[in-house]
């Protein structure tokens, strides 16, 4: 029975996400050539997962996967797929597989598919469009990267806003073509100006006389096509939008952004975040090569490699005291990790705020006075248990005192970093998980050895 619960267990942890058994058995049927086996592994797949697959094997199977297996890789799986790869498998599909997996797209995921793509690789892909899809295509592509009229579709469901909802159903159920999905139909004026919005729910459910202007939702609020991407995402996530209609610079409908196109937004900016404050570059991935991962990372490295030299320069000035007081040496990497950990707390969670627009110029000075205040409170604590340690293991109370006094002024330091500095970026228009790391670190670990070792040289010598 046990053994029973285990195995059902295991396959409902299995059933968000790929099953690890499956990429094996892939590469086994790549090596034997095996287009029948591959099919049976991969069709019933979500196309996420086929996505998965395609990134976790190398890029000679991958290539041989894709001339055994061209059919499975539709439109949904080239969104799905890393960007690092996606130009590869693109390039591999046979012309007909890849007209069909474009022309099944909506407009915005095509131009999401293409913007980061080569010139030829694009201009393959915008020949596989109708006429009219590639212009609207197009269109989007010359509006600012990271903007709304590059994340909006084309495919918007209007109604004139004198319609009542009999005219409204009758339309939807006459018109040849709608989006897959949509949530709301846009009420336009005869300028094609959007001048609210009804939801499908509050359209089926009212009679058939009612007039749309009787049912629209407060919730209406329209988005300029050059407005940033990250500010439509925050103002989904704020206001609880489920679709949005885009204007042009004239205030007339341009498209539609729907709250998949902004979660995708906020999760891309959330990982910017933490790999940029980790110093890696916002475009690293697995599927990157070794000369990618060291050309994104070297940098960093090289930029640490100053900064470190500033804490190196600060204990060559007590290269006396350290001599005499051995035991100052061995110390020193409590300083420095303690409150570089500190340092880093703080700093995440200020990034994060300003992120999200919770820290701003009118609670910033309440933020920073917490900032100080726990890390007085952290750096007592920790002056108490590493000031009698140091005391007990060394002998000597005095070293003790030192070093829970340098545990005082760091976690202070730390705290009062951690916050500032993302702030300070902030304000003067630089993005704050850009360099925070570097900066807060090299405070931290400058000021906690100049802290300890002067402390030192005053007390003990």
């Amino acid at each position: 029975m046990v053994e029973q619960a285990e195995n059902e267990a295991g396959r409902e942890d299995d059933d968000y996400g790929l099953d690890p058994r499956v990429v094996p058995s892939v590469r086994e049927a790549i090596e034997a050539e095996d287009a029948g086996a591959i099919d049976a592994l991969m069709e019933p797949l979500h196309a996420a997962d086929i996505a998965d697959v395609l990134e976790q094997i190398g890029a000679s199977d991958r290539q041989a996967l894709v001339r055994l297996w061209p059919q499975g890789i539709d439109g949904d799986v080239l969104s799905e797929l890393d960007e690092a790869i996606r130009e590869d498998v693109i390039e591999a599909l046979p012309h007909e597989v890849l007209t069909e997996a474009v022309r099944e797209l909506d407009s915005d995921d095509v131009v999401d598919l293409i913007e980061d793509l080569g010139e030829p690789v694009q201009e393959r892909i915008l020949d596989a469009l109708e006429v009219g899809d590639r212009a609207a295509v197009e269109q989007s592509l010359t509006y600012p990267e990271h903007s709304a009229g590059r994340l909006m579709q084309r495919e918007v469901v209007t109604a004139p806003e004198h319609w009542t909802v009999g005219e409204a159903i009758d339309f939807l159920r006459n018109a040849r073509e709608l989006p897959d999905q949509f949530y709301h139909v846009i009420l336009v004026d005869p300028r094609w100006h959007p001048v609210g919005y009804v939801t499908l729910g509050k359209l089926l459910s009212s009679k058939r006389a009612v007039r749309l202007t009787d049912i629209t939702e407060d919730s209406f609020r329209t988005i300029g096509v050059r407005d940033e991407e990250g500010d439509v995402a925050y103002a989904f996530n704020q206001y609880h939008l489920i679709s949005a209609p885009v204007v042009d610079e004239d205030g007339r409908l341009a498209g539609v952004i729907t709250i998949d196109d902004a979660m995708v937004v906020l999760d891309e900016e959330h990982e910017e975040d933490v790999l940029r404050l980790a110093g890696v570059s916002e475009e690293s991935s697995v599927s990157d090569g070794v000369l990618d991962v060291v050309r994104q990372r070297l940098p960093w490295l090289v930029a640490n490699l100053f900064t470190a030299s500033l804490s190196a320069i600060v204990i060559s000035q007590f290269t006396g005291t350290i001599a005499r007081i051995v035991a100052l040496a061995a110390l020193m990497p409590i300083v420095a990790s303690t409150g570089g950990i500190a340092g880093t707390q703080a700093l995440a969670v200020a990034v994060r705020a300003l992120a999200t627009r919770d820290l701003t110029s009118s609670n910033a000075a309440r933020v920073v006075r917490r900032e100080i205040a726990a890390g007085l409170l952290n750096g007592l604590s920790l002056a108490l248990v590493l000031g009698a340690g140091g005391a007990l293991i060394f002998g000597s109370p005095l070293i003790g005192l030192v070093l829970g006094l340098a545990m005082v002024v760091n976690q202070i330091v730390a705290c009062l970093g951690g916050v500032t500095v993302p702030l300070v970026l902030h304000r003067i228009g630089l993005d704050p998980a850009l360099a925070s790391g570097t900066f807060v670190t090299t405070l931290t670990d400058v000021m906690g050895f100049l802290a300890f070792l002067g402390l030192a040289t005053m007390i003990l010598t």
